[in-house]
C-alpha cells in the first residue's frame, strides 16, 4: 500500500509543481530561457525552473538567497522574494560561462 500511495504521488507530484509555481525558467543547452524574467515587486513568487539538458545545474541567485540542485531532465520548485524594483542576477553554477539571466522585478 505505501509503495502505491509513493508511486501515486510521485507520478502526479510533476504537474502539481507546474500549477503551484507562478513563473516558469527553462534550462536548454546550458542556457536559461528566457534570460530575463520580469516580476512583480514586493510579492513572493514561486519559480518553476525546469532542466530540459541530461545534465544537472544548480540555479544560484548572486543577488539573492537561493541555491537548488536542478536534476537532469527534472525540475524544482524555487519561492523567490519579495524584492524591491530592480535587478537580480542568477547563474547556472555548474555552466557560469553561459547559464546566466536575471529577475527584472518592477
Amino acid at each position: 500500500m505505501k509503495k502505491l500511495l509513493l508511486v501515486t504521488l510521485l507520478s502526479t507530484g510533476l504537474p502539481a509543481l507546474a500549477q503551484a509555481a507562478d513563473y516558469e525558467l527553462h534550462i536548454k543547452e546550458h542556457r536559461f530561457i528566457p534570460a530575463e524574467l520580469t516580476l512583480p515587486a514586493n510579492q513572493r513568487v514561486k519559480l518553476l525552473v525546469i532542466n530540459e539538458d541530461a545534465s544537472p545545474e544548480e540555479f544560484e541567485g548572486e543577488d539573492f538567497e537561493a541555491e537548488k540542485i536542478v536534476p537532469g531532465e527534472g525540475q524544482i520548485l524555487v519561492t523567490v522574494g519579495p524584492f524591491k524594483p530592480g535587478r537580480y542576477e542568477f547563474v547556472g553554477e555548474f555552466h557560469e560561462d553561459t547559464a546566466k539571466g536575471a529577475l527584472i522585478v518592477e
